[in-house]
């Protein structure tokens, strides 16, 4: 009869254990996880790509529901253990729940200490430990501007990053004089502060916090010294505490955190903790390498294997901030009976410092490159002595990277050290799947594994993996497709669409072999709008290949209500309109009325089941504010009204929005127009934007002022408003025809060069062509919501659409 298990902890720890255990003995255990979060496992440490808007919620499950169910586990997630009773072997919920065990693992992390100021208590101010966090931070974004993060530490980095990409106006603050003290000397925070400010982060240093302000919700901070900086937004990320209280109650061994030994084991038989819980020879880890090392030891404890238990671990430290690369490990501060080797190189923005103690490397900083990170840290685990070598671990001299390559290392490693620090994927996991599933590139494994499938940062470490188990010549070099489903890039699949005739993305994926016949959130989207594009008339729109908000033509909340917003032409309203809008929002209990952005109105609080209704009231056309199309046309007042207009702005902008409204674009589009070169409009940071000069308009493009503030160019000067709408027109479907699905105009264009864009459209003829097509385009659109009222079928499928934050 099998044991039963126990796991108090949904999170990467404890799961990763419980994977381990089922390779080592699959048939000992009947297990049962409880988890508080109402999710399957999901990678904790990619929140902050979910919060800068390069991953969903979809794309960082680790084990979905499916898994669980293939082992027999059984998962009671959104249950909270409230109590745990080591005599009679049970653990009971909140909800009333009670399960028997005759081995216990406790794996409830950590939890995000708040500072115990002034109004903290107060709306708006949070922690960034959770997607919950992470939802909220970007549905605050939505109706407000001003964000401070209070803790200058990795987390708070991170969550100021995702911030930004939010278009907030971020403020870090910081109680040391220098950021991330813990990870980084000095030289290496001053360049990363250098920086993050170049990119558009505030950063208020040596500042103690006094209190937060506010009535109900925060509207700033105070400090000790006396001065204030404004806020709408307050994320506390000052510092994680071990999650203790459950295993404290139930009588298990304390200190900072539940006391353990080399197995893992409590003071209380039968009675385990390991990860962000547990502390291990006085040290509570907070980083995720070590919570994977001690996962697989316990592992081995609880199958009956040898191990000889864990030791403690080597941390190290990589930035998961956009565009900057930080990296240390081990000891690298300098002391007395140490040495160093330094390079820095502030025009490249380069810094590298090796710590050596004894002929030993025992610590390391990178900032810039990091590619010697994966040898370095090798060689402070294994302790390799150096003497005499110092300077080639970083110059290079006489071998490449200092004498070890990527085979190398991986070939001095043990089969228990983890090479994939995102998923927990060790050596010996890596070596096992090669041989048993006959994988022979970076991508099988990535996709058998998961290695390399996060942050990236081990492809190296696998491909050294391979070449050592395989030789150079067993080794398959793949190409990198448009997603891990395939290899096929996006001009491939764009040829075969036009070659062979397909329309649609079971055809796509049929065809052309996708390893995962179903697709993933990142290829669904990108075939519908690539069969769209090839194809307008006989592609019919797969609504289940586009993302909740594009199916439900409307932005969902963090509540599960959604936002809508009408189509307000160049920002100009009447009278009739706005009592409109006004009487909808009574109706229908709108809870918040904004004024956007982009010259239009904001509705927030719409139920699913409202949405047809409200729009049939309003009788506007959609402003597709969820969708990758035409978004805004912002007008100032020009000629019409302005003393310094030289052109008709208002009209202008009307004109382009109502002609190129609906146009399905591979990536949201924005536009503006201003009246004189003063530019109210700000059209020099859009992704088109027209601005009047004496006797006529300079077209510029490929503008963006979110994260990456990028100045438009000029693409060219034209005398009349035809012209502007040819050039327009032409300008557009190219971009259309050539962009990477998801890629902004600012990203296309620096891909592709401004000079080629300028001479594919140089010549009338081929204006007139791509006019022609994306005129044949949007003869084809509708508006989806009259077309949707107007269709009893079609609001049939509406209503039974899904309500989820994933795709």
């Amino acid at each position: 009869m099998k044991k039963k298990l126990v796991l108090i902890g949904n999170g990467m720890a404890g799961v990763a254990c419980i994977e381990s255990l089922l390779k080592l003995a699959p048939n000992k255990y009947d297990i049962t996880i409880f988890g508080s979060e109402p999710y399957p496992n999901y990678n904790r440490i990619m929140l902050s790509s979910v919060l800068a808007g390069d991953s969903e919620m979809k794309d960082i499950i680790i084990n979905d529901w499916d898994w669980y169910k293939e082992n027999n586990i059984t998962l009671h997630a959104g249950h909270t253990v409230s109590q745990i009773d080591t005599n009679r072997k049970m653990v009971h919920t909140d909800s009333g729940m009670s399960t028997a065990y005759d081995d216990l693992i406790i794996a409830t992390g950590s939890l995000p200490f708040m500072l115990p100021l002034p109004g903290a208590d107060k709306e708006g101010v949070i922690a960034f430990r959770d997607i919950k966090d992470c939802e909220t931070m970007i549905v605050t974004s939505k109706m407000y501007k001003k964000a401070v993060v209070i803790g200058g530490g990795l987390l708070g980095l991170e969550a100021a990053r995702g911030l930004l990409n939010l278009n907030m106006d971020v403020s870090v603050v910081h109680i040391q004089n220098y950021l991330m003290e813990r990870q980084l000397d000095p030289t290496a925070s001053i360049m990363l502060q250098r920086e993050l400010e170049n990119q558009g982060m505030k950063f208020l240093l040596e500042k103690n916090t006094d209190s937060i302000l506010g009535k109900n919700r925060v509207t700033g901070v105070k400090f000790k010294d006396g001065t204030v900086v404004d806020a709408d937004l307050v994320v506390m990320a000052v510092g994680i505490r071990p999650n203790i209280e459950l295993a404290k109650k139930a009588g298990v061994e304390i200190s900072r955190g539940i006391v353990v030994n080399d197995y893992l084991e409590t003071n209380i038989p039968n009675v385990y903790a390991l990860g962000e819980c547990a502390e291990h020879n006085g040290i509570a880890y907070g980083l995720v390498a070590p919570l994977y090392e001690q996962g697989y030891v316990l592992a081995k404890r609880l199958a009956g294997v040898e191990t000889d238990g864990y030791h403690g671990s080597v941390v190290s430290t990589k930035l998961k901030v956009s565009g900057v690369n930080v990296f240390s490990c081990g000891q690298f501060t300098d002391q007395s009976d140490t040495r160093s080797v330094r390079v820095q190189d502030d025009f490249a923005g380069v810094y590298k410092k090796i710590v050596i103690k004894d002929g030993k490397i025992i610590g390391s900083v990178l900032f810039g490159d990091t590619s010697e990170s994966t040898q370095i840290l090798s060689m402070v685990r294994s302790g390799k002595d150096i003497s005499g070598k110092e300077k080639e671990v970083l110059l290079g001299e006489g071998s490449s990277k200092g004498g070890m390559s990527d085979v190398e290392i991986v070939a001095s490693m043990a089969d228990d050290e983890i090479i994939c620090g995102c998923n927990g994927v060790t050596k010996g996991t890596i070596i096992s799947a090669i041989h048993e599933k006959g994988l022979s590139s970076v991508n099988e494994v990535k996709a058998c594994t998961k290695a390399s499938g996060s942050c990236g940062g081990c492809k190296n470490l696998v491909e050294g993996l391979l070449t050592h188990t395989l030789g150079a010549d067993g080794v398959k070099t793949a190409a990198e497709g448009i997603c891990g489903c395939t290899t096929l890039n996006r001009e491939q699949i764009v040829e075969a669409i036009q070659t062979m005739k397909l329309t649609t993305s079971k055809e796509v994926m049929h065809v052309l072999e996708w390893s995962n016949i179903e697709g993933c959130s990142k290829c669904r989207p990108a075939l519908n709008y690539y069969l769209g594009m090839v194809w307008p008339d006989e592609h019919k729109d797969e609504a289940e290949s586009r993302f909740v908000n594009e199916r439900n033509h409307a932005n969902i909340q963090k509540d599960g209500t959604y936002s809508v917003v009408p189509r307000i032409y160049g920002g100009v309203t009447t009278a009739e309109q706005l009592k409109r809008i006004a009487d909808v929002a009574v109706k229908y209990n709108v809870e918040m009325v904004k004024i956007t952005g982009g010259q239009r109105i904001d509705l927030f609080g719409i139920t699913k089941e409202d949405l047809p209704k409200v729009w049939e009231d309003l009788d506007m056309p959609s402003g597709y504010a969820y969708g990758k199309a035409l978004r805004t046309v912002k007008t100032c007042v020009g000629s019409t009204w302005c003393r310094f207009g030289t052109q008709d702005s208002i009209q202008m902008g009307i004109e382009m929005e109502k002609k190129f409204e609906r146009l399905n674009t591979p990536a949201k589009i924005k536009m503006a127009v201003s009246g004189c070169p003063r530019n109210c409009a700000e059209a020099t940071i859009k992704d088109l934007g027209v601005v009047a000069i004496d006797g006529g308009w300079e077209i510029h493009v490929a503008g963006n002022g979110g994260t990456h503030v990028r100045a438009a160019d000029l693409l060219v000067k034209v005398k009349t408003q035809e012209e502007v709408l040819e050039w327009t027109g032409a300008y557009f479907q190219y971009y259309r025809e050539t962009a990477n699905y998801n890629e902004r105009t600012s990203k296309w264009l620096d891909r592709v060069g401004l000079d080629n864009v300028k001479k594919a459209l140089e010549r009338k003829e081929d204006r007139e062509a791509l006019v022609s097509r994306i005129e044949h385009t949007l003869s084809l659109t509708k508006d989806p919501w009259k077309e949707i009222l107007g269709n009893e079928e079609l609001r049939k499928s509406f209503e039974s659409l899904p309500v989820t934050i994933e795709s």
